[in-house]
């Protein structure tokens, strides 16, 4: 029977295992797909430590990790249309992704393009698509300043290279570690960390239009003062503590059409998905590991299975 990359319960690594499942029917507006890869994410973790997201309920044990998927199309729900046995496909799933098979709805899944390898369209439903969304929602003008806290991370990397392609000037906060990385994507290089806001003051004399937080915590309490317009200050990484200091959490769309202007925009080359580090399924455990030390650059992908 096919594997999947579960936990048994809330807790730590050690609630972690592989289990086989049986190969899940697809109901209505629903495609069953073969997994080709999952993209690996800080959520992933998050969810197994008991985070849970909002309005959703406590997840049903053992539960599947993996938030984005790419794959094969296997078969097709009743009342689908536009998608047909044999596609590729990236999006959502809905009951996780670090599987062989998985469920996919077809609001929140695109067609892969041809030229899109199946490791780097894995990544897009996430980190690229709430990277995709926060620039939407913020809605600068060409030539503003945008500071973006963990320029370094999946969605940061997404983050500046989008909103340099959009026409604005970014300041990216990072580890010293990253200088070199984030300075490569085109932003002014912060070092995160005690004295932030007043590095990025210095970075960027004639002010911040807006930030874009990805980290959250004494992070985004240190650069919140630096918009005086908090509508400005939007967060992934610290979302009720960006509510509570006046701005907002990022307003994802979580929509088919944003994946597939995503897809357009790393095709046509507005940015690259920096998939630094693959594992196969069996190793899932290690690319978890790695993505929760905080220290990854780029995005971390797990292959299922072969193209």
């Amino acid at each position: 029977m096919p594997k999947a990359y579960v936990f048994t319960r809330n807790g730590g690594p050690e609630v972690e295992a592989f289990v086989e499942q049986e190969v899940p029917t697809p109901g209505p507006g629903e495609l069953l797909v073969a997994v080709r890869a999952a993209g690996v994410n800080p959520v992933d973790w998050k969810l197994r430590d008991g985070y849970l997201r909002p309005g959703s309920t406590a997840p049903e044990f053992p539960a599947v990790f993996g938030s984005e998927v790419a794959g094969i199309v296997e078969r097709v729900g009743p009342g689908v249309e536009g998608f047909e046995v044999g596609d590729g496909v990236f999006g959502n799933p809905l009951s996780g992704g670090y599987a062989e098979y998985a469920l996919l709805p077809v609001a929140v899944t695109a067609h892969k393009p041809d030229s899109l390898p199946f490791t780097e369209a894995a990544v897009l439903p996430v980190a690229a698509a709430t990277a995709y969304d926060g620039l939407r929602q913020l809605d600068l003008e060409p030539g503003s300043t945008l500071l973006i806290t963990g320029a370094g991370g999946g969605v940061g990397v997404v983050a500046v290279q989008l909103a340099r392609h959009f026409g604005l000037r970014v300041v990216g906060t990072s580890s010293e570690a990253k200088k070199d990385f984030v300075e490569s994507l085109g932003a002014v290089h912060v070092p995160s960390g005690p004295g932030v806001a007043e590095r990025v003051r210095a970075a960027a004399p004639d002010g911040i239009d807006a930030v874009y937080d990805l980290v959250g915590g004494d992070d985004l309490r240190a650069v919140a003062d630096l918009v005086t317009d908090r509508k400005r200050l939007i967060s992934a990484g610290g979302k009720p503590l960006a509510v509570e200091l006046g701005g907002a959490a990022v307003a994802r769309a979580r929509t088919a059409a944003v994946l597939d202007e995503v897809a357009r925009l790393v095709v046509d080359g507005a940015f690259t998905t920096y998939v630094t580090q693959t594992f196969p399924l069996g190793e899932a455990a290690a690319a978890l590991r790695a993505v929760e030390s905080g220290h990854t650059r780029g995005k971390i992908v797990i292959e299922v299975a072969a193209a």
